[in-house]
């Protein structure tokens, strides 16, 4: 008996690459870990955020 391997619905395989300066990564990081979340995390949210928000005004 063999056991099917879950597959991630929206598995995602892209990468945006940003440029900072350590401090603001630092500070970044800092405030997500003492809030409970991941930067990626964070930056997903603001990204869909972002897109979900100005698709609807370009609509207009």
């Amino acid at each position: 008996m063999t056991e099917k391997k879950k597959t991630k619905r929206n598995k995602k395989t892209s990468q945006l690459v940003i440029r900072l300066t350590p401090e603001e990564r630092e500070a970044f990081v800092s405030l997500c870990e003492d809030l409970d979340t991941s930067a990626a995390r964070e930056i997903r949210h603001f990204m869909r955020r972002f897109v979900k928000e100005h698709s609807q005004d370009a609509k207009e």
